[in-house]
């Protein structure tokens, strides 16, 4: 969300670009018109005014997708009107995110058996994502903290200084104290040892990136692993990781398949990924993947049935349209994992 700022006392108005009868005078820019336009006059002055947005193929800089085929966006428009929240109105599109769910847990070698459903949830983004994770870090090391008799109004956040501005937003939001691991010259991601020495009894994780924002860097996921591994034990501690592979989820599986950042890692609990990335999929959809249903405490999950049946829901947001789950769909069923 962009805050909105307070017209100038100078530029009040739209313009129609082009002389039409249907749009003799101005139309007020922060105001509704007096009278109605026609549809086409309408679409016109907002079709001529966004040609000053720039051109999306161009954007390097936003790190979202931009291009999708065809038969994707002929599906994308088919759906873009359905509710998602609704999911016994729209139990296909429910399924298809499900399967998504399972198919990116696997593809991060969540430990699942044969019949066993990963726990996951699509989201607007990445951003998202690491909200809920952060919030399932910090309820199950509250519970674990009240159930010891131990202080939980103290929690901490292990990071690099070089994570993306959603980390630092989830730590404000929701009053965790975020501790940054300094750059420092010729290394540029977060440093294992100085990152684990920095983990007390309240840090509820250690957030390592799979793409750093600064240089696309990956972070040395395993070296954390098996540095927590060694202090866990000393400790008596349970520090977990979660990695931030808003980046680089959708592409260390296939390039660098042999690379260990993923739940083959012990202490790897939970993992998000931007399907508006790599994923393909145009912005907004972004996933969160729980190492197992033991990692998202229960109280998390809200039960509605004002809709229907029951319905489990773990997101920020509430109505949430559907063309980008059906979209990340396509995406997964239409490359698979050959290279």
């Amino acid at each position: 969300m962009v805050l909105s700022r307070a017209a100038s006392d100078t530029d009040v108005s739209v313009h129609s670009t082009f002389a039409s009868r249907y749009v003799r005078s101005s139309l007020p820019r922060y105001r509704m018109p007096e009278n109605s336009i026609p549809k086409e006059a309408a679409y016109q002055i907002i079709n001529d005014e966004l040609m000053l947005d720039g051109n999306p193929r161009l954007n390097l800089a936003s790190f979202v997708t931009t291009w999708m085929e065809p038969e994707c966006d002929k599906l994308i428009m088919a759906s873009i009107n359905k509710n998602y929240v609704d999911m016994d109105e729209y139990p296909v599109t429910t399924e298809f995110q499900n399967r998504c769910v399972n198919m990116i847990a696997h593809l991060f070698h969540a430990p699942l058996g044969e019949s066993e459903t990963a726990v996951g949830v699509g989201t607007v983004g990445s951003s998202e994502a690491i909200m809920l994770a952060g919030l399932a870090f910090k309820r199950r090391w509250q519970n674990k903290r009240k159930a010891e008799g131990k202080p939980f109004d103290k929690p901490n956040i292990i990071t690099g200084a070089n994570v993306q501005v959603c980390w630092e937003k989830f730590a404000r939001y929701f009053e965790v104290e975020l501790k940054e691991v300094k750059l420092r010259e010729g290394y540029y991601v977060m440093d294992p040892e100085q990152a684990v020495e920095m983990v007390d009894e309240n840090t509820i994780c250690v957030a390592a990136i799979l793409g750093s924002t600064l240089n696309g860097e990956f972070e040395d996921v395993k070296r954390i692993n098996d540095l927590l591994e060694e202090k866990n034990k000393q400790t008596g501690w349970e520090t977990p990781i979660h990695v931030d592979a808003a980046s680089g989820g959708f592409i260390a599986p296939f390039l660098y398949p042999e690379l260990e950042w993923d739940f083959r890692l012990p202490w790897v609990k939970s993992i998000n990924v931007s399907g508006h990335k790599y994923g393909l999929v145009y912005p907004g959809i972004g996933w969160c993947v729980w190492r197992t249903k033991e990692d998202l405490p229960d109280e998390l999950i809200f039960h509605i049935n004002y809709l229907g049946s029951d319905q489990p829901t773990f997101t920020l947001n509430f109505s949430k349209g559907s063309s980008q789950v059906i979209a990340q769909y396509y995406q997964l069923i239409r490359h698979g994992l050959e290279v």
